[in-house]
């Protein structure tokens, strides 16, 4: 293996150069989430005010470090200072900063977010520390150590940061350390099961077929959830190395990356990350030069929520309509073309490296006892603080959502967990364990992580009928109690919405929903009607409003409310005309404007933009009122 260490040396003094202070280093936030906020354009601005300034820099791309809401994030390192921070960075801001601190050495503190450096640096007077403030000081950064922090598309940076030094490890010490090592860290399935990873792998590497097969599951379709997108995007090989791991202690030599082909960015940086370890003999034949074979293909599926199922995966993979099939034989028995089969979780796969490399005991001191390790989440929704957090398996629900989270930004009503196989907790659960037995004696699931926070704007029913919808038109078809089942409740909820449900409609979706639970063949069929049965047991007052009165609290339900405007309150600024897509409201400046309801669709722009005008005093309201049948 004496080419790997070359190998690690050469990066790791690649590495050194970007903190050694003789030209600075401009790191920008380029994963979905900094593009979707304009990462793209800033970085423009920086490329070409380096250029007219002409600075001397290199521009480094990582991925996302967490907190969302801050994006894009532009961070320096020059001139001594350590690593720092600015969030919110548009073009304008980019051109500023950049000739401030790197042509007058003035790193505008008063603009800064954060710094990455020691806590005694003499900057932390003036800067926090970036993992000092509020949404990542309780977090643990374990899976995604190395996210915003490396750039992805260089394997230098993270052979310089102990990458592929698990593997190296595994390899030396045999496929069945490697199994015990699983063992005794704990590590479950990080996909929503649980499933004790080991043993998975114990009962696949105890066939004696020759040709095995070891897949990434990155199908991630729930509503809110890009935990492994965003892993991918930023650390591409940390999951790559977990999958050599795992397909070396099941004796496989055949992977895939079974990928929602919308991801086009992770997609895009597998396929980089896969070709340089092909050149630096990570993947391929004879791999460090010990014999062990095993290379990987990267299957884009067509975006099925349902192909997140196991066997549905596989039907996928062979070019078949993906859908499930009974179990028994399971995939470990007889899976992907009819050999023995592991698939496990993006986060699975992410976290193995550290485990092998430091050690079961390592992994154990963080969660709780049958809980441990981490676990990402991604936290959306009616929440101040919105990202992806990292946190130790039995953190309450309130620290994620309120410490971490910064709180709902009116009054919180509870949250979705485990996207639409989940379930809506309200507020009395606030103080549960984030770990698998407790979500799921709530009613709910962990599932792959996804976290939806509601508060009082949010009508309970109309969730419901949402992610029903989600996994009605996901269904497969293949067994009547999704297919036709979903149907019937998406219908029930429909009326109900509309101020057509009967008093009977609340049994009756109580019915089909356990009926459907306990007879459908798959897990998509089994979960789906967790948000209609959580949302019937801790919001039932919900259903009842809509039934008996016709009325939504939340004034959600477009049947149910109407759109006022208040003479004392509209200064005429025109704001709601600018956004209304039918031209339902008129008015000249200054004067007051009026709603034509025959063209209003209640899409809700006109209430947004006027609640958050500084002057308009929330001249625009939505009425629901009580109509007692």
């Amino acid at each position: 293996m004496n080419d790997f260490g070359n190998l690690v040396d050469k990066a790791k003094k690649k590495w050194a150069l970007l903190s050694d202070g003789k030209i600075p280093v401009i790191y920008i936030g380029s994963a979905t989430c900094g593009r979707a906020a304009g990462a793209m354009q800033t970085l423009e601005a920086v490329k070409r005010t380096l250029k007219e300034k002409k600075i001397k820099a290199k521009v480094v791309e990582v991925g996302c470090v967490g907190p969302c809401y801050l994006e894009p994030l532009m961070d320096i390192s020059a001139g001594g200072y350590p690593r720092i921070s600015y969030a919110n960075v548009s073009p304008s801001d980019a051109e500023m900063i950049i000739e401030s601190f790197l042509v007058n050495g003035n790193p505008l503190p008063e603009r800064a977010l954060a710094h990455f450096g020691d806590k005694d640096d003499k900057i932390s007077e003036h800067i926090p520390r970036f993992f000092d403030l509020p949404m990542m000081k309780p977090q643990v950064r374990v899976v995604l150590r190395n996210c915003g922090v490396i750039d992805p598309e260089d394997i230098d940076h993270y052979l310089a940061r102990d990458g592929y030094q698990g593997l190296k490890k595994a390899i030396e010490i045999g496929w069945k350390k490697v199994i015990k090592e699983v063992e005794l860290s704990g590590l479950r399935g990080r996909g929503g099961a649980g499933f004790p990873t080991f043993k998975k792998w114990e009962i696949c590497r105890s066939f004696p077929e020759k040709t095995k097969y070891m897949i990434c599951n990155v199908s991630e379709g729930d509503p809110g959830a890009f935990m492994n997108r965003s892993l991918i995007e930023s650390d591409p090989h940390s999951v790559l190395e977990g999958l050599i791991i795992a397909a070396f202690a099941i004796g496989s030599n055949n992977g895939y990356v079974y990928i929602n082909c919308g991801y086009h960015l992770a997609i895009a940086r597998l396929k980089i990350a896969a070709e340089d370890m092909r050149k630096c003999g990570l993947l391929g034949n004879n791999i460090l030069g010990t014999g062990f074979d095993f290379d990987v293909i990267i299957k884009e599926g067509a975006g099925a929520f349902v192909c997140g199922e196991e066997t549905a995966l596989i039907g996928s993979i062979e070019g078949k309509r993906g859908m499930p099939r009974s179990r028994p034989p399971f995939p470990a028995e007889a899976g992907l073309f009819g050999k023995p089969t592991i698939i496990n979780n993006v986060e699975t796969l992410g976290i193995l490296p550290s485990i092998i490399r430091n050690g079961a005991d390592w992994h154990r001191q963080y969660g709780v006892e049958g809980n441990y390790g981490t676990k990402t989440f991604s936290l959306v929704g009616k929440v101040r603080r919105p990202g992806l957090v990292e946190v130790p398996l039995g953190i309450k629900l309130r620290d994620i959502i309120f410490e971490i989270g910064g709180g709902s930004w009116k009054k919180y009503k509870g949250v979705q967990t485990g996207g639409p196989s989940g379930g809506c907790l309200s507020e009395e659960f606030l103080d549960i364990p984030v770990e698998y037995e407790s979500m799921t004696a709530a009613g709910s699931i962990m599932g792959s992580g996804g976290m939806i926070v509601m508060d009082e704007d949010t009508c309970a029913v109309d969730l419901a009928l949402y992610f029903l919808n989600f996994t009605q038109k996901e269904s497969c078809g293949k067994c009547s109690p999704c297919r036709v089942g979903t149907w019937h409740m998406v219908t029930i909820l429909e009326k109900i919405v509309k101020g057509q449900g009967q008093a009977e409609d609340i049994s009756k979706l109580q019915h089909l929903a356990e009926t459907i639970k306990r007879t459908s063949l798959c897990g998509l069929g089994q979960t789906a009607p967790n948000p209609v049965l959580t949302t019937l047991r801790y919001f039932r007052s919900e259903y009842l409003e809509h039934v008996q009165e016709k009325y939504c609290s939340a004034g959600v339900c477009k049947d149910l409310v109407t759109y006022i405007i208040h003479p004392q309150n509209c200064n005429g600024c025109q704001q709601c005309i600018d956004v209304c897509p039918t031209g339902a409201i008129t008015g000249r400046r200054s004067e007051l404007h009026e709603i034509d309801f025959s063209r209003c669709i209640k899409c809700k722009a006109c209430y947004e933009v006027c609640r958050f005008h500084p002057l308009a005093g929330n001249a625009i309201e939505i009425r629901s009122e009580r109509r007692v049948s």
